[in-house]
């Protein structure tokens, strides 16, 4: 049984950081990639940031890079997204996610490939 469960989220001002985890249960974590996610109301879901299945490379979306490190505690079985520079247009429900159909794959940016997803948490940024 695989799931994924986020949380860090909140109210921040532009400028402000925060770090968002991911709990991975089951053996996805150490066979499949994982994925960062965020959806704004009114806009489709888009991709934020990924690492493939040993953690070996990262992917980030033009929007983000520089600003936001994916990363990953093996022993704890966690999902980071780490966020710096934050800025209202970040402002979405993020959400993490596996492809457990490319096991030992890497991240890719179409949300469509990836099969587990999890709740999601706000993020909230004011100007």
């Amino acid at each position: 049984q695989v799931q994924l469960a986020e949380s860090g989220g909140g109210l921040v001002q532009a400028g402000d950081s925060l770090r968002l985890s991911c709990e991975v249960s089951g053996r996805t974590f150490n066979s499949d990639p994982l994925g960062w996610f965020r959806q704004a109301p009114g806009r489709q879901r888009e991709f934020v940031a990924g690492m493939n299945w040993d953690g070996s490379r990262t992917s980030y979306a033009d929007s983000v890079k520089g600003r936001f490190t994916i990363s990953r505690s093996s022993a704890n079985g966690l999902l980071y997204l780490q966020m710096n520079s934050l800025q209202p247009d970040d402002t979405a429900v993020y959400y993490c996610a596996a492809d457990r159909r490319t096991p030992y794959g890497v991240a890719v940016p179409d949300p469509s490939l990836y099969d587990y997803w999890g709740q999601g948490t706000q993020v909230t940024v004011s100007s």
